[in-house]
């Protein structure tokens, strides 16, 4: 299948990338930041999603993944990328008849509004959004959910997990006393796009009974 991926340069997006070329589908990466994948069914494509005139032209989409996001806590620049970039890669990828699946990326702070009240506001967007989407391609049989993680280990969250105090706190209020991988994340993304054809306009949470706190740590 033909799959777009957001924010395929690091972290999430790239595992997730890589989940897909190596069960053999051809992928689209779409980031800021230059292509970090080598693979002969691989396209990388440097835009801005918050941008819909900087999209490339890609038809026949079977699978969108609207992974990109950002924390920036300045400029509303949440709202621009977190939820408007998902509606507009939706807009140019997922409403047409080749879709089989769209996953957008939520947050379990969408849920307990333990963060950043900007990215709060943009993850929560992205779930109503989703059941907006859900209805949209239903008449092309297709599904469309979302899926909130807590922590997981990129990058991103090194500030906090290199903070022995903070992650010891954050750890005291995480039932598994984990955080999921990146691998992990692109397990759940693949089987929420391909393994999954009935289940849509919903929301997974996979957060390791982080759901359970109700005070963000940073």
């Amino acid at each position: 299948m033909r799959v777009v991926v957001t924010g395929s340069s690091t972290g999430m997006g790239k595992a997730i990338a890589k989940k897909y070329l190596k069960e053999g589908h051809q992928v689209f990466g779409l980031d800021q930041k230059d292509a970090t994948i080598e693979h002969e069914h691989y396209i990388h494509y440097v835009c801005d999603v918050s941008d819909a005139k900087s999209l490339p032209e890609i038809e026949d989409i079977n699978i969108l993944v609207n992974n990109a996001g950002v924390q920036s806590m300045e400029n509303m620049r949440d709202i621009d990328v977190n939820l408007r970039g998902v509606m507009h890669c939706t807009n140019r990828y997922g409403l047409q008849p080749s879709i089989r699946a769209i996953l957008n990326q939520a947050s379990v702070s969408a849920h307990n509004g333990a963060e950043f009240p900007e990215y709060v506001a943009s993850k929560g967007g992205v779930l109503s959004y989703t059941k907006w989407t859900a209805k949209e391609i239903a008449q092309y049989g297709a599904v469309a959910n979302s899926i909130s993680f807590g922590g997981v280990i990129t990058q991103l969250n090194a500030p906090v997990m290199q903070d022995g105090k903070m992650w010891d706190e954050i750890m005291s209020m995480t039932p598994l006393k984990k955080w999921a991988t990146v691998d992990e994340a692109a397990e759940w993304v693949y089987f929420l796009t391909v393994v999954n054809k009935s289940m849509t306009a919903q929301d997974v949470i996979v957060d390791n009974g982080e759901m359970y706190n109700h005070r963000f740590v940073w």
